[in-house]
């Protein structure tokens, strides 16, 4: 293969990555995978387990760190 014909093997599979980049694009936009991107990140802070989570506060201001 010479510099020219290299050409028409990249150009085509430059074209199906670019194809496979925005079908997978378009799937996610589909199954709302960009919907609320906040919660996900915050959900890491809030603990389920209520119990736990009132004993680790603080009841009043003496029990605050300073």
């Amino acid at each position: 293969m010479n510099d020219h014909e290299i050409w028409y093997l990249i150009i085509p599979i430059a074209l199906i990555f670019v194809a496979i980049a925005i079908a997978l694009f378009f799937w996610s936009v589909k199954s709302d995978q960009f919907e609320d991107l906040d919660r996900q990140g915050s959900n890491i802070l809030f603990d389920d387990d209520k119990d736990a989570h009132c004993q680790a506060q603080p009841r009043d201001d003496h029990d605050q760190p300073a």
